[in-house]
């Protein structure tokens, strides 16, 4: 039975797009053409991959192109495509709502914060048709899949207002038309050399042709001599039509990558840097990759979709060909076009194919070695690349050996050496500015830049002028179990129980410390014996000054546990070693201390004093103030 006509209403998120849609894009209103002849290149893309295999879609019709159309009477302008067409299923999932995976929480972030930065990042969600709606008030679609009859055309109608008309119509043409009401105030997208120009700014990159009607003076010797002219109507290619990426670098400009990289990746903002290369030798291909200025709002997601477009000889195979690609490179967007390649591929073959593997390989290399040039070249953008996809760096790092020192490199950290939160230092740095006689590469662990910049442990480091690199991110003590030197220095933890600083010029005499390490045998001893099992140890520390005492890791290296959180241990059940300060007041206090109940308390707060300073909650934080009241009491009395 034929469908009725029904009246449905939008999905709440598109509701949401439709309003950050018409007025964050309100200044660039121009950029709904391009996003409708992107989406009409993508049919016509699909349907000549699908009529690969099934020859009878093209219908007799292999002409593809792109028509654009005006109605000055009806102020109307359409743009059409003879592609691969929808199903009326297809219209209600494509223009009624959206299915990515954390759409919803991330439009009502960018709902809250609606600058015009977040705002170029709606292009992600495949939503450049509601841009129509900057520039229209009313929307209709016409549209047939190409394996339909033409009794099961679909019409669709909006004027953006929460709800939508759609309905089954005849329509014997394949593909999509889609009729813009173009609003009063802007009328001048019905002007043919307006259109033009947009077409040529936006879209002339577009692989098929992008056609408009021309009007021709045509002539006779009768008519001119009679002075009568006849109007003729024809149609001209607007665009170049030519696949950008086919074309030699030096006969494409900067906006032609730009414009090409908007396209590609669904993107309203500019790229920060791109790679074309023209493979030839063993293997025919070519590649162009493009590294975003913003992070894709799934960045994060575990089902988060990436890969450049695959296409075989100029014809469109495959969108997000995540073969070509590590995970951790899944921000980048472009195009791999192979020579080599079956046209009939499969997922399968990709995943198995030797050659697959070749193009990944070197496709590493070009994209490590861009960001590279923009580390070293143009340290403002990469400090903007590194901050919005450092951490998928770091990722990367873990994950792929044979280009880890390349990826190193590449690493940036906040330090001691700067006032600022900017994590702006490569590893390559701290080694131009390490002392004289230093053989190690020092860091230290904290859930924030607050809590690491206080640490006790840095006191001694302050003294002696030697930078300590600030690690602060979930991934950091993965990352340093992948990365344990860099160009022959040992990454250490200032937190690790074996710190040395004896090399250090001024520092203090051995033959002393071990002196004072044994005059306090016995008082290390008791507060052992008092803490129990909260330490495995109590040493005399070298590297405090100001602090009475901190906690330091022997066997866990740099594993020290500042992500394993438990309510009951704030250190996750590994016992940690207790350094205390021979020289503050404070031990020399609880060292002369005799009342074993006041020696046991003041320990107890020396503890949890120790794990307050790592930036740790203490697990019955309530004893600790009644500790604190006691011996305050004690003082005013």
């Amino acid at each position: 039975m034929k469908p009725q006509k029904q009246t449905l209403k939008f999905q709440a998120e598109i509701n949401q797009l439709l309003h950050l849609v018409t007025h964050s894009l309100y200044n660039n209103k121009e950029v709904f053409l391009r996003e409708l002849i992107s989406n009409a290149s993508d049919a016509l893309d699909k349907l000549r991959f699908s009529a690969l295999s099934h020859n009878e879609l093209y219908e007799d019709d292999s002409n593809l192109k792109i028509q654009i159309k005006v109605d000055k009477d009806n102020s109307t302008l359409s743009v059409i495509d003879n592609g691969i067409g929808m199903t009326r299923v297809e219209v209600i999932e494509n223009l009624g709502m959206i299915a990515k995976s954390g759409t919803k929480e991330f439009l009502a972030k960018l709902t809250e914060n609606k600058t015009a930065q977040d705002a170029s990042l709606i292009g992600q969600f495949g939503v450049g048709f509601y841009s129509a709606f900057i520039v229209a008030d009313k929307v209709i679609v016409k549209t047939r899949a190409a394996d339909a009859s033409s009794e099961e055309g679909v019409y669709w109608e909006s004027t953006g207002a929460g709800d939508y008309i759609i309905e089954n119509i005849k329509k014997p043409q394949r593909g999509t038309e889609i009729v813009l009401h173009i609003k009063k105030e802007d009328n001048e997208y019905l002007e043919g050399q307006r259109l033009r120009n947009v077409i040529t700014k936006y879209s002339d990159h577009i692989s098929w042709p992008i056609l408009m009607e021309k009007s021709v003076s045509a002539t006779t010797e009768i008519q001119e001599k009679e002075e009568n002219i006849i109007e003729a109507v024809t149609e001209e290619v607007v665009n170049q039509a030519t696949a950008l990426w086919r074309l030699s670098k030096n006969d494409i400009t900067d906006d032609q990558y730009k414009a090409f990289y908007k396209h590609v990746s669904h993107d309203f903002s500019e790229p920060l840097a791109w790679s074309h290369n023209h493979v030839e030798g063993k293997q025919h291909y070519i590649s162009l990759f493009y590294i975003p200025s913003r992070a894709p709002y799934d960045l994060w997601h575990q089902d988060s979709q990436y890969g450049l477009k695959l296409y075989i000889n100029r014809v469109f195979i495959l969108e997000g060909a995540n073969q070509f690609l590590p995970r951790y490179l899944r921000f980048v967007r472009g195009v791999i076009d192979s020579s080599d390649l079956p046209l009939n591929v499969s997922r399968e073959f990709l995943q198995t194919s030797d050659l697959v593997s070749s193009i990944k390989k070197t496709s590493v290399k070009k994209i490590l070695t861009l960001l590279e040039k923009m580390a070293e070249n143009e340290k403002e953008k990469y400090a903007k690349f590194w901050e919005e996809f450092g951490l998928t760096l770091k990722e990367g790092l873990i994950e792929d050996y044979d280009n880890r020192d390349q990826l190193a490199k590449l690493l940036r950290f906040s330090t001691t050496c700067a006032d600022t939160d900017d994590q702006e230092t490569s590893l390559k740095d701290y080694l131009a500015r390490k002392l004289e006689g230093q053989e190690e590469i020092y860091y230290v662990f904290g859930k924030n830049l607050e809590t690491v910049r206080n640490v006790p442990h840095l006191e001694a480091f302050k003294e002696k002028g030697i930078e300590v690199i600030f690690l602060t991110d979930r991934i950091d003590e993965w990352l340093l179990s992948h990365l344990t030197e860099f160009e022959g220095k040992k990454l250490k933890s200032i937190t690790s129980g074996d710190v040395n600083l004896d090399w250090v010029q001024g520092s203090e005499n051995k033959e002393e410390n071990d002196t004072t390490d044994e005059s306090f045998s016995a008082f290390l001893s008791r507060i052992k014996e008092t803490l129990k099992d909260k330490v495995k140890e109590v040493r005399i520390s070298h590297r405090l000054t100001t602090f009475p005492a901190c906690f330091v890791n022997d066997s866990l290296g740099s594993f020290y546990p500042y992500l394993l959180k438990n309510e009951e241990d704030s250190f996750g059940g590994i016992r940690p070693i207790l350094e205390v300060n021979s020289k503050h007041p404070l031990i020399h206090k609880l060292k002369e201390e005799k009342d074993d109940g006041r020696f046991e308390e003041l320990a107890s707060i020396l503890y949890d004093q120790a794990v307050l300073s790592e930036g740790k909650n203490l697990p019955n934080s309530a004893e600790y103030v009644k500790r604190v009241n006691s011996l305050l009491v004690d003082l005013i009395n």
